[in-house]
C-alpha cells in the first residue's frame, strides 16, 4: 500500500486532475505517518465526553453543590474488597513518592466464633465541616472551598512546620521530607471542575467509592449519634463528611486490625530541644524576677547581670532551633498569617515579644546595674513585662498539644507539664548563674549566695522535680485498666519500648532536681564542708543533669503518645 500510494501521488493523473482513488491513497498513506502520541490526538478529537465516562459516570452526583451543601466520599461497606486499587490509582495520578499515601485501606476485625466479621476500609481525607488542619495551620495553607466543601491543601504556601499532622485526628495529612512541605488529598478537585471522578473512583473495580452530594446540617446531625465508622476517632472534633454505608448490621465489638498495636511515635527532636530551652528562658527570667521583687539582697542584685545574659542566650538558642522542624526554613516569616486561629502563631507572636523584651531588659541590667538606688523599680516592672510575655508563651506552647485530640496531651496535663519544667530549669539556671557570677566576682563568694537566697532556690527545686517526677509517674495509673485507651498505649509504650528512656528520665530527675539540690543544702549547713569549688562543681553537675531529665521528658512526651487514626491493617 505504501508504494502505490507513492505512485499515485507522483502520476495519479496530473495535478490538473487528481483521481478520486488517487487521493484516497494519498490520505492512506498519511494516516499511516502519523505518530502515537498524533493518532490519540486524533482518536479523541472527535469525542464529546472521556471514553471512560460510561464506567464513573454513574458514580458522581447528577448536580453540583447547592448551598448548604458540599461534595463528599461514599464508601460501601459491602462492595469494598480490600484490593487497594483506590490506594494504586491515587498514587499514581498525583505523582505521590514511593513511601507516601493519600488514601489507605485498613481493617476491622470482630464478630464471634461461629460468625467472625472481617471489614476492608477505604479512606482518604474526609473533607471535614469544620477541618483541624485548617484552624491548626500558622500560614493558611489550607482553604475550604465554600461551594464544593473540598479541603484543599497550598503547596506554596506551606512552611513545613507539620503542625496540622499533629492536628488532623485521622492522620491524613502526610509530610513529604524531600519537599519539605506537607500534601494531602484534595478529591481530585481538578478532574472533578471537568466533570470527571477522582482516579480512586474510577479505579475501584466493585464500585465500592463514589463521590456523593451531602447536606451539612445532616452531617453535623450524624455526628451528634458519633455514627462515623467503628474503630475511627470521634466525628465531632472535625464533623468528617465521608459517609460509610453498609446493608448489613456491623458487628458490635468491630475493631481496627492494629488496635492494640503500641509503637512509639517520631521524636521532633528540634521540638523537644525548642520547648526545654523556651521554658528554661522564661523560667530563669520569672526566678530571677522574684528574686529582685523579694529583695534578695545584694548577693542576688550581684548576680542579677550574669541571669539575665545566660537566660537570654538560651531564649535566643531554643527560638533558632525551631527553625530547624521547618520544612522551609526560609518561608519561617509567613508563621504569625494565622494568628487568628492558630496555637503555633501566637506561640510565636508570644515568644517573638518576650525575646524582644528580654533583650532590652538584659541590655538595661547590664547598662544600668541592678543596685537599688539606680532605676531598680523601673528594672522590675521590665522584668514583670519579660516575664509576662514568657509565661504567655508556655501557654501557647502548652495550647499547640492541647489543641489536638491527643489524651496524652490535653490541655490540662500539658499545661502542668510545661509549667513545673519552666519552674524546675529556671531554678536550676539562677542556681548555675549565680554559682559562675561568684566564681567571676571578688566582692561575692558561693557561701555568700547560698546564705542569701541559694538554700531557698535548692529547697524549691526539690520541690518542684518532686512535684514534676511525681505527676509523670501517673501516667503508669493507666496500666491497670481493662480497656485498651489511648492512656494505657502510651503506658505501655513507656514500660516496653521507650522504658530505658523512660527510667533514665526519672533517674535524671531525681539525680538533679532532688539529690544534688538537697546535698548542696547539706553541704552548707555542715561545718566546714561548704566551699566554693564543690559548690560550683555541683550547681554544674546539677543544672546539667536536669537540663538533659527534662529533655528526655520532652522526648518522651513526642514519642509516647497514643495519636488517633483510621483504622489499619494487620502489618501496621
Amino acid at each position: 500500500m505504501p508504494a502505490l500510494a507513492a505512485e499515485a501521488i507522483d502520476s495519479g493523473g496530473g495535478p490538473e486532475t487528481p483521481s478520486l482513488s488517487a487521493l484516497i491513497d494519498r490520505l492512506l498513506f498519511d494516516q499511516q505517518q502519523l505518530t502515537a502520541v498524533e493518532k490519540f490526538a486524533q482518536f479523541h478529537a472527535e469525542e464529546a465526553e472521556p471514553l471512560q465516562a460510561r464506567y464513573y459516570s454513574a458514580l458522581l452526583p447528577a448536580s453540583p453543590p447547592g448551598p448548604g451543601e458540599q461534595y463528599a466520599f461514599e464508601v460501601d461497606l459491602d462492595a469494598c474488597s480490600g484490593c487497594k486499587s483506590c490506594v494504586t490509582a491515587c498514587h499514581t495520578l498525583n505523582g505521590l513518592d514511593e513511601h507516601e499515601t493519600w488514601r489507605e485501606v485498613g481493617l476491622l476485625h470482630g464478630g464471634t466464633p461461629a460468625g467472625p466479621v472481617l471489614q476492608h476500609v477505604t479512606s482518604a481525607c474526609h473533607h471535614c465541616l469544620e477541618p483541624a488542619c485548617l484552624t491548626a495551620c500558622p500560614v493558611k495553607a489550607y482553604e475550604k472551598n465554600p461551594l464544593t466543601g473540598i479541603v484543599k491543601h497550598l503547596d506554596d504556601q506551606c512552611i513545613g512546620c507539620q503542625y496540622c499532622v499533629f492536628a488532623c485526628p485521622y492522620d491524613v495529612p502526610k509530610y513529604n521530607r524531600q519537599k519539605g512541605i506537607v500534601r494531602k488529598c484534595d478529591m481530585c478537585s481538578d478532574r472533578l471542575a471537568s466533570g470527571e471522578a477522582p482516579a480512586c473512583v474510577q479505579a475501584c473495580p466493585n464500585g465500592a467509592i463514589r463521590i456523593a452530594v451531602v447536606e451539612q446540617r445532616q452531617v453535623v446531625a450524624d455526628c451528634e449519634t458519633n455514627q462515623f465508622l467503628p474503630g475511627a476517632p470521634e466525628p465531632c472534633f472535625t464533623l468528617p463528611t465521608t459517609n460509610y454505608k453498609t446493608r448489613k448490621p456491623l458487628a458490635r465489638n468491630l475493631l481496627p486490625a492494629d488496635y492494640y498495636t503500641v509503637r512509639a511515635e517520631h521524636a521532633h527532636w528540634p521540638l523537644i530541644v525548642m520547648l526545654v530551652l523556651t521554658q528554661l528562658s522564661v523560667g530563669a527570667f520569672l526566678v530571677d524576677w522574684l528574686l529582685q521583687t523579694t529583695r534578695a539582697g545584694d548577693a542576688a542584685a550581684a548576680a542579677m547581670p550574669v541571669h539575665c545574659l545566660g537566660a537570654l542566650g538560651v531564649g535566643i538558642l531554643a527560638l533558632a532551633a525551631s527553625v530547624l522542624h521547618l520544612g522551609r526554613p526560609l518561608f519561617a516569616f509567613r508563621a504569625v498569617l494565622g494568628l487568628r486561629a492558630s496555637w503555633l502563631s501566637r506561640e510565636i507572636v508570644a515568644f517573638g515579644l518576650f525575646s524582644a523584651a528580654a533583650a532590652a531588659y538584659a541590655g538595661a541590667v547590664w547598662l544600668l546595674g541592678a543596685n537599688p538606688s539606680n532605676a531598680n523599680a523601673w528594672l522590675r516592672a521590665c522584668g514583670a513585662t519579660v516575664v509576662g510575655f514568657g509565661l504567655a508563651g508556655v501557654f501557647c506552647s502548652a495550647m499547640v498539644y492541647g489543641a489536638t485530640s491527643r489524651a496524652f496531651w490535653n490541655r490540662y496535663d500539658t499545661s502542668i507539664k510545661f509549667l513545673l519544667t519552666t519552674a524546675t530549669l529556671g531554678l536550676a539556671t539562677v542556681l548555675l548563674a549565680s554559682m559562675i557570677a561568684a566564681g567571676w566576682s571578688q566582692s561575692l563568694s558561693a557561701g555568700q549566695v547560698m546564705a542569701a537566697y541559694g538554700q531557698r532556690l535548692c529547697q524549691a527545686l526539690v520541690v518542684a522535680a518532686s512535684l514534676k517526677l511525681a505527676f509523670e509517674a501517673l501516667i503508669f495509673r493507666h496500666l491497670r485498666q481493662k480497656q485498651n485507651s489511648p492512656l494505657k498505649r502510651t503506658a505501655l509504650v513507656l514500660s516496653g519500648e521507650l522504658s530505658p528512656a523512660a527510667k533514665s528520665r526519672f533517674i535524671c530527675g531525681f539525680a538533679g532536681g532532688i539529690a544534688l539540690p538537697a546535698l548542696m543544702i547539706l553541704s552548707v549547713r555542715s561545718e566546714g564542708a561548704a566551699n566554693g569549688a564543690f559548690l560550683g562543681a555541683t550547681a554544674v553537675a546539677l543544672f546539667a543533669i536536669a537540663v538533659a531529665g527534662e529533655i528526655l521528658e520532652r522526648y518522651l512526651f513526642f514519642t509516647a503518645v497514643a495519636p488517633p487514626r483510621m483504622p489499619g491493617g494487620v502489618s501496621a
